[in-house]
């Protein structure tokens, strides 16, 4: 073998151990990579055990972690019937922090004599203290006073809507519980039930989501 082909081969050789070193060192970047993406994980997943474990024995700040979560129009509802849809559970650990869903009583639909517009939504002429189904499920945000709806519940659906029933008494729920759609959630107060139907802020036709 004559001088160039000896030098020929020690390129060839060079090159290779280059090209090997190079590829050895963007291997060892990779797992550097992966592992510290491990580690973040993992730490994540240790905080957000610690955190629902101190909520769950925490009454204030459960009660912090609820405001902050469902008044600030996070669509937790939805989000929980889409996972259960998949997945057939409720999303894993906030089945703990929310309330047992409420059994359907009598699962009827909403029945009403007459409609007319009231305000931001509707005001439905019933039966004397008729027992109210809602109409979707979904988790209850609000129960207090609304004025010119006097005392109101308000369940932000499934769907994503917020839906406001005003007027009414004997309630059967409580703040965060889950409520099923046709379950029994109170009672009206005489012969009036007020509706709202609003998303992201926004007041939406009643005429869409109830008849008359």
């Amino acid at each position: 073998m004559d001088i160039e082909s000896v030098k020929r081969e020690m390129k060839k050789k060079h090159h290779h151990v280059g090209q090997n070193k190079k590829t050895t060192i963007i291997q060892k970047k990779h797992k550097k990579k992966l592992l510290w993406f491990g580690i973040r994980f993992l730490l994540c997943v240790i905080i957000t055990l610690l955190c629902f474990m101190l909520l769950k024995k925490n009454p204030t700040w459960k009660s912090q972690f609820y405001q902050y979560v469902f008044e600030k129009n996070f669509s937790f509802a939805s989000l929980n019937q889409t996972y259960q849809k998949y997945f057939g559970s409720p999303i894993p650990f906030f089945d703990q922090l929310i309330e047992e869903p409420t059994k359907a009583v009598f699962n009827e639909e909403l029945t009403y004599k007459s409609t007319k517009k009231y305000q931001d939504g509707v005001k439905l002429t019933v039966d004397n203290d008729l027992l109210i189904p809602s109409l979707e499920s979904g988790i209850v945000v609000f129960i207090g006073e609304k004025e010119g709806y006097g005392d109101t519940l308000i369940i932000q659906q499934a769907n994503g809507i917020d839906c406001w029933y005003g007027n009414v008494k004997n309630l059967s729920v409580k703040l965060y519980d889950y409520v099923e759609k046709g379950s029994a959630i109170g009672e009206a107060n005489g012969k009036e039930l007020y509706l709202v139907f609003k998303k992201d802020g926004a007041v939406l036709d009643y005429k869409n989501y109830i008849n008359g």
